[in-house]
């Protein structure tokens, strides 16, 4: 019962903070502001809008990345205040959708980079100063940078086929993000530890978190839609350094099985073994790979730098069997679809995690961990002080700079389906 109360009037105070933010700010009316730019267009002698700017300072970048957690205290209140900003927008009409009629990009002179321009400057990406024109100078470019840094893509300046769609996304749609986003900051809290790790799945990025200031921020690769990271809270107790992999029940029968029967030297070429329940170990060429069914075995991969995992495992109790860990495949952060692995988290330097984990055990400073690794043998190393561990879904979420970020619902969770807008498949 007094749980329900509370949530009632968390409800009904965040209402109420909206609608006073919304009422105590007015958005000017897209109207007024179109009149207003509309007659320093037409002012006689303008010239091209890209020879009347600094080029300097129209690639000045406002700052989106924040040494700032996603589940600071102040997160909600964050999100409450994008809110009510997108609430405004809305009343005012949204943002109009942008149709290009040729590749949006540096240089191009097009009646449609009309539209891009009203829609940055209503999402405040574009200074109102740069004005409507036809052309993409150099501050739309840093505008559409700046655009894709708070959506997690590819700042390339230029609309490629995913900023498109994620332009086009009405103003409405991110306020019920943002609404769905807020619930769940809400329902996971503040208290987190004073030093915990943060793996946002939608994000796929991994936050080390001490003092309620991002000390580490590492991208990383997480589950594919298929098989999906789970949201978890738990411990981070031990790391492996030089670890051998014992493969999952699932990847043995959904990957293993069919490129076994492609190549039957795929497990001699990548150092894994097989072992029976009493530990001895089986030829790869007894076992029938046409079975319908993996046969009753132990799959583990030998140590060293080529294997599945490279040079770390991080463990932490759970149900799912899942890990974060180093890979060998380091050019696949370098994408942005990292929704490519079985479940597990693999971080990027993930050694500078590793020395951050392990700051309060005695004698594992960065040179031994480096030693250790160099050595090549599978070596556990518990925690002095194990260190929370949280998985979480946030696709939409404010600092307290007011710079809103969004991500795909690469998962489905958010209810609308316009904002899946990326998906990929892979074998991890």
């Amino acid at each position: 019962m007094t749980k329900d109360l509370n949530k009632t009037v968390r409800t009904v105070s965040r209402r109420g903070f909206i609608a006073a933010a919304a009422g105590a700010v007015a958005l000017p009316k897209l109207a007024a502001a179109q009149s207003a730019v509309d007659a320093l267009i037409n002012t006689p002698g303008r010239g091209k809008w890209d020879e009347q700017f600094d080029a300097v300072t129209s690639r000045a970048q406002a700052a989106v990345s924040s040494n700032q957690p996603i589940l600071s205290p102040n997160a909600p209140m964050n999100i409450m205040q994008a809110m009510a900003e997108y609430q405004r927008i809305n009343a005012n009409g949204g943002w109009p959708e942008v149709h290009p009629n040729v590749p949006l990009q540096f240089g191009v002179y097009d009646p449609s980079v009309r539209q891009l321009r009203q829609r940055l400057i209503v999402s405040g990406d574009l200074p109102q100063e740069a004005g409507i024109s036809d052309s993409y100078d150099s501050y739309v470019q840093g505008a559409v940078r700046r655009f894709q840094a708070r959506h997690g893509l590819a700042e390339t300046g230029y609309i490629d086929e995913y900023t498109l769609k994620a332009l086009n996304v009405s103003a409405a749609v991110r306020l019920a993000q943002l609404e769905t986003n807020l619930t769940r900051v809400e329902d996971l809290g503040s208290d987190l530890g004073q030093r915990y790790v943060l793996v946002n799945i939608p994000a796929a990025y991994c936050e080390a978190v001490e003092d309620n200031a991002v000390a580490l921020r590492n991208v990383a690769i997480v589950g594919r839609p298929s098989r999906p990271t789970p949201l978890l809270n738990s411990k981070i107790f031990e790391i492996i350094f030089n670890p051998p992999w014992t493969v999952p029940r699932s990847i043995i029968q959904k990957d293993i099985m069919p490129l076994m029967r492609e190549d039957p030297n795929y497990l001699v070429d990548n150092k894994i073994r097989l072992y029976d329940n009493k530990g001895q170990e089986v030829d790869p060429l007894t076992v029938d790979w046409n079975a319908e069914k993996a046969p009753n075995l132990t799959f583990r991969q030998d140590p060293g730098p080529n294997s599945a995992m490279a040079s770390t495992k991080i463990n932490f109790h759970n149900k799912h069997a899942v890990y974060m860990h180093d890979t060998p495949s380091q050019s696949l952060f370098n994408d942005i679809l990292r929704f490519e692995s079985s479940g597990c988290v693999r971080i990027e330097n993930v050694r500078d995690l590793d020395v951050w984990l392990l700051k309060n055990t005695p004698g594992w400073n960065r040179q031994k961990i480096e030693e250790t690794i160099h050595a090549g043998i599978s070596t556990p190393v518990n925690l002095a002080d194990p260190v929370p561990n949280h998985f979480v879904y946030i696709t939409a979420w404010s600092t307290k700079d007011g710079i809103v970020q969004f991500r795909d619902d690469i998962y489905n969770l958010d209810g609308a389906p316009e904002l899946a807008l990326q998906t990929t498949t892979g074998i991890e």
